[in-house]
């Protein structure tokens, strides 16, 4: 399998990579078939679509639901109480909405609060079209979302520029790596999770150091195309 051996490559293992299957316009059957095969972590990329399928999977056991999508401010609040993770905080008044959001979430009583995850969208390239904060606006931000208690800032994630040739994207996938590093420098902390690479590219994404990779086409097959944002192809 091409995620096994770009792990090996890199001197790492399968397990340390999360295949993300990007369910983005395909059915709830999709889905369920996807996780019979063994997939559990699904990524959706509007919220609107998700609220549309999930009642049809979301009681799979073990299943972990990704929005990978820009989120527009007015609807944090219903993205925080149906996904487990947010992989595209681009803005402090976002995470802030997503927050109170999750703080308002009814759930069983126990010792430990749940955390909704959170991952900083990164723009890595000078692409007016794409979302996501700059390199140099990167710890201002990252200073605030950990902040945030509720939340779980648990790393970055990135969509670099569409190239056929897989390799001239590596640059931007390690310029991701290093952001991460020096915010964890920064931080004083852990930031496990760098989320880049889609179906043509994430080898070499692995390869640099992706810890999940976000796969669509791969899996589902090809989809119709869209001008909206997108968290992989």
């Amino acid at each position: 399998m091409r995620i096994d051996a770009a792990a090996r490559r890199a001197g790492r293992t399968r397990a340390d990579i999360t295949l993300i299957g990007v369910s983005k316009t395909h059915p709830a059957s999709a889905i369920r078939a996807a996780y019979d095969a063994g997939l559990r972590h699904f990524g959706e990329n509007r919220v609107q679509e998700w609220e549309g399928k999930r009642a049809q999977v979301v009681l799979l056991p073990g299943a972990v639901w990704h929005l990978i999508g820009h989120l527009q401010a007015n609807k944090a609040g219903r993205a925080a109480k149906i996904f487990d993770c947010v992989d595209s905080v681009d803005d402090f008044a976002l995470a802030e909405r997503l927050r109170r959001a999750w703080s308002e979430v009814d759930r069983p009583c126990t010792d430990v609060v749940p955390k909704l995850r959170v991952l900083i969208e990164v723009r890595v390239a000078e692409e007016v079209t794409k979302n996501g904060v700059t390199v140099a606006e990167l710890p201002a931000l990252a200073d605030r979302v950990a902040a945030l208690h509720q939340l779980e800032l648990a790393g970055l994630m990135c969509i670099p520029p569409f190239l056929e040739d897989a390799e001239l994207v590596r640059p931007y996938f390690r310029k991701l790596r290093e952001a991460r590093d020096a915010l964890a420098a920064r931080l004083g902390r852990e930031l496990p999770v760098l989320s880049m690479g889609m179906s043509h590219d994430f080898a070499v994404a692995i390869e640099e150091g992706a810890t999940e990779v976000r796969v669509g086409t791969a899996l589902f097959g090809a989809r119709e195309a869209s001008g909206i944002h997108e968290g992989a192809r």
